[in-house]
């Protein structure tokens, strides 16, 4: 079996994670990969002999068989544009704060990895969306995907910006507004619930359009079908606004058209029983901490 590890920071604490993770996995004699920028950084922070001879990759190909993720979901999500469409399952060790994706914390560690590794898990399929532009396409490249939204921003300004929406080409609005937020049920959890977007479960064929503080307040959030296409058109008294991917972070000019599809591929997270969705709820957001009940 062959895995790669990846992370996108070092700090005191993340010792102790890696140490058991690959603690398991040496035991079990398991091939390990890091991530050639995140080895170098675990290096330089002497948790592993400079001269030490671990395995590194630049990109990933068929040939892995599981993906640990160590941080939280914003490194989950950045798993995500390493793994692309190649069904490699992504394993969220969590040392972040929230972590709605990245699930596995340190004092369950070694007894869930080694769980995993007998197979004893499940491949939650999670859905994304393929972004495109009219000009300036080149500027979303080389991932113009997004696991958990695609967000429009203004840049520069307090002024409002203006985005016009289309559905399947039938016009539906023009949102003035902060920006906009167009979620998957992945990401119904994240910056979109904030918005005052709903939550979705995973399996849910669904996008979500939320605007962010909008000025015309009868503006709500929308739940669409996610074979629908969603087409923007942005304008701005700047002459730019600021496009985000999970995230990823872009200028755009304005008055340009965005184009949202559902892509023609999923990422899969590996998960157990402690993982489900509903549990994560419950865990997370504090469902039913009410004292009545």
């Amino acid at each position: 079996m062959k895995v790669g590890i990846f992370g996108q920071s070092y700090y005191p604490q993340t010792q102790k994670y890696l140490q058991q993770l690959l603690g398991v996995l040496e035991k079990k004699e398991i091939h390990i990969s890091f991530e050639k920028k995140y080895l170098a950084l675990i290096k330089e922070n002497k948790f592993i002999d400079p001269n030490s001879a671990y395995d590194d990759f630049e990109t990933l190909d068929k040939t892995y068989d599981l993906f640990f993720s160590i941080g939280g979901d914003g490194t989950i999500l950045t798993s995500a544009s390493m793994v692309k469409d190649l069904e490699i399952p992504i394993i969220g060790i969590n040392t972040g704060r929230l972590g709605f994706l990245a699930t596995i914390h340190d004092d369950e560690i070694e007894h869930r990895i080694e769980e995993i590794l007998k197979g004893n898990y499940t491949i939650s399929k999670r859905s994304l969306m393929q972004i495109e532009a009219s000009k300036d396409n080149e500027k979303l490249a080389p991932f113009n995907y997004a696991l958990n939204e695609l967000a429009i921003n203004r840049r520069d300004t307090t002024s409002m910006i203006t985005i016009e929406v289309w559905l399947n080409d039938e016009y539906l609005n023009a949102y003035w507004a902060d920006g906009i937020v167009i979620s998957t049920p992945t990401g119904s959890t994240g910056y979109s619930l904030s918005c005052g977007g709903p939550i979705i479960t995973p399996q849910t064929n669904s996008f979500v359009i939320s605007p962010i503080a909008p000025h015309n307040l009868n503006a709500r959030p929308l739940v669409i079908p996610d074979e629908t296409e969603i087409k923007l058109k942005i304008s701005s008294r700047e002459d730019s606004f600021l496009v985000s991917l999970d995230g990823r972070t872009m200028t755009m000019p304005n008055n340009i058209e965005m184009y949202i599809n559902k892509a023609d591929f999923e990422i899969g997270l590996a998960t157990q029983k402690e993982d489900s969705f509903l549990t994560t709820l419950r865990k997370k957001l504090l469902w039913g901490e009410d004292k009545r009940n």
